[in-house]
């Protein structure tokens, strides 16, 4: 969605889209009181497209290199956890309970896409990996959590960022493959289309994740059985 926008749109304009769509979907998710699919998600959404659009602004605009932006958002990401886990004792998305707390995980997301963006250039182009080796790479990397923890190596807490660093940049590879044109490394599907596929597939998946507790609930009176308080 980012590489589209900036595409589709004057760079400068896309980028302050992007803040302005970052900030009001951080609003909305910050004022809830409890966890709504539809403002998590368009949070989430919001934070990917404006952490990405940081990361390629620190190397198209800047001109950083992808080794220095990767160097650069890795400080940031590692000085996020360690003033959050300063100041609240533990990184735990679980223990996420006040607004203190929540703005250092959306700080801490925030980072990590802009890492994950910058860590999936770097492999693709400046070590000229390309796009479908990206994919393998990060793919296989990213099971390296799921390992540590199932054989108790690693804690829950440390797996879990280990594997949401990782998402960013195996989603990236996969999207820029499909999108990039062959001359490129990619299948040459086009941003735009992969951008509204993608897009759609989110909706969907927002659109019942939202939908589950009503179901939930009206399969609950119709046993009789005490509803949950929501």
């Amino acid at each position: 969605m980012s590489d589209f926008s900036i595409r589709a749109l004057d760079p400068v304009v896309a980028v302050l889209l992007g803040f302005v769509l970052f900030v009001v979907a951080l609003a909305w998710q910050l004022t809830r009181r409890r966890y709504v699919p539809v403002a998590y998600w368009l949070a989430v959404a919001a934070v990917g497209v404006f952490g990405t659009m940081a990361a390629d602004v620190a190397h198209v605009v800047i001109g950083l290199p992808y080794l220095a932006s990767t160097a650069l958002y890795a400080v940031v990401l590692a000085a996020v956890f360690v003033f959050w886990r300063r100041s609240e004792g533990t990184l735990s998305v679980h223990e996420v309970t006040t607004t203190r707390r929540e703005l250092y995980y959306w700080a801490a997301v925030v980072a990590t896409f802009a890492l994950g963006t910058a860590v999936g250039d770097l492999t693709a182009v400046t070590f000229d990996l390309g796009y479908l080796p990206s994919i393998v790479l990060f793919a296989v990397l990213i099971t390296v959590p799921v390992i540590g923890w199932r054989m108790a190596w690693w804690t829950g807490v440390f797996a879990f960022w280990f594997a949401y660093v990782l998402t960013r940049p195996l989603g990236a590879s996969v999207a820029d493959w499909l999108g990039k044109p062959a001359s490129e490394g990619g299948v040459g599907v086009g941003t735009g289309w992969v951008s509204l596929a993608l897009t759609a597939v989110m909706v969907v998946l927002v659109a019942i994740m939202q939908a589950a507790p009503r179901v939930a609930r009206r399969a609950d009176r119709a046993d009789g059985m005490p509803l949950p308080l929501a």
